[in-house]
């Protein structure tokens, strides 16, 4: 039987159309409607070079900082679809907080990308079956290879940023995510009272009841008691202010959506799509096996696969990810596609470095009210 973690209420959620700051984006409108799959990426690609010059040339974000919240371990076999070589079955992503400042038409907005509770999202099936295999010393296992970095109410305090200023929250996609502690469930407030969830429509209706392939992935009853008048259900690509966008991108899950800030360095793009700049450039990685793979293969990127909802639309996804991004300035070989859950060298997981990272940004000076 399906389980279902959304919200029972029977509140509407607010609609784009009442969140008068959030306008839909046309560029993309009917770019996968085309037969072919080598068509609908083509089409794909011209439509992301043609929206990141017009990006660029509007305003730029107030604000972007990102915070390490905790390294997590994941199966190569899933990170690295295919193209790792050695045996290591295990390496490291770190799961990141961004906290991004804007303008918009109601004036300054603040942003949390991926806050997440780390401790409640333990609870997620496939990570909780795996603390539980270290038996009595499944304590030590988590310090030594799921250290918890950061909270998302220290960065804040780090910052200077209220809870009540947190004026939205949002995820590329919600496997792991427990949504109570933030938007509050059942009667109880949540942490950040005047924050709404900014969530695409396919994502949301595919949490109502998940087939086992997904529910491995998914906090249980993560988003249960959850009034729908904190959720905001997008139906497109969503232009949120200044310098600041969600743009769907279908695969990973069916209710996908990137990132996209237009940033004093160019514009960076986020998801968990691809866990590495390597996954964007394959032809010029150095991890074991991927550029033979990507050589062999003709694949342009490499996939996240740990569920593979809509695996061909992962693959034109991230093509548009780093089209849209272009490439980097800090290495040319790569590409402005930031991960939200970004892979890091572990010494326990040998052979799982990425040949270039982008750690923690930060750009601009935060808007304190």
């Amino acid at each position: 039987m399906a389980k279902t973690i959304a919200s029972k209420s029977k509140k509407a959620s607010t609609s784009v159309k009442k969140a008068t700051d959030l306008k839909p984006i046309q560029d993309f409108i009917g770019s996968r409607d085309l037969p072919a799959p080598v068509d609908r990426l083509e089409d794909v690609r011209r439509r992301a070079r043609r929206f990141r010059e017009r990006f660029l040339s509007g305003p730029q974000i107030l604000y972007y900082k990102s915070f390490d919240l905790v390294r997590v371990p994941y199966p190569t076999k899933y990170a690295l679809l295919n193209a790792f070589s050695l045996p290591t079955p295990f390496l490291h992503i770190i799961n990141r907080l961004f906290i991004i400042q804007y303008k918009s038409s109601n004036g300054v907005k603040t942003l949390l990308f991926s806050p997440s509770d780390v401790d409640a999202n333990a609870e997620t099936p496939f990570f909780k079956r795996l603390s539980q295999s270290f038996g009595p010393f499944q304590d030590l296992g988590r310090r030594i290879m799921a250290p918890t970095l950061n909270t998302v109410e220290d960065c804040l305090k780090k910052v200077g940023i209220s809870p009540e200023q947190v004026d939205y929250i949002s995820y590329d996609h919600l496997h792991t995510q427990d949504l109570r502690k933030w938007l509050g469930a059942n009667g109880q407030p949540g942490y950040f009272p005047n924050a709404k969830l900014l969530v695409m429509r396919e994502e949301w209706n595919s949490i109502q009841g998940l087939l086992p392939p997904q529910s491995d992935w998914y906090c249980p009853n993560g988003s249960g008691g959850i009034s729908m008048d904190r959720i905001v259900l997008l139906d497109s690509d969503t232009e949120l202010g200044g310098g600041l966008a969600l743009i769907r991108t279908p695969g990973h899950t069916y209710g996908n959506h990137s990132l996209v800030a237009n940033t004093p360095e160019g514009i960076f793009v986020s998801s968990e799509n691809g866990v590495s700049a390597d996954s964007y450039n394959p032809l010029n990685s150095r991890i074991p096996g991927v550029r033979k793979y990507a050589k062999n293969s003709g694949m342009e990127v490499i996939l996240n696969g740990n569920t593979l909802e809509l695996g061909l639309d992962q693959y034109i996804s991230m093509v548009l990810e780093k089209e849209i991004a272009g490439v980097s300035k800090r290495n040319p070989d790569f590409y402005n596609v930031m991960p939200s859950s970004e892979m890091s060298g572990f010494w326990l997981f040998p052979g799982t470095s990425p040949t270039f990272s982008f750690g923690q940004l930060e750009f601009g000076t935060p808007v304190i009210k």
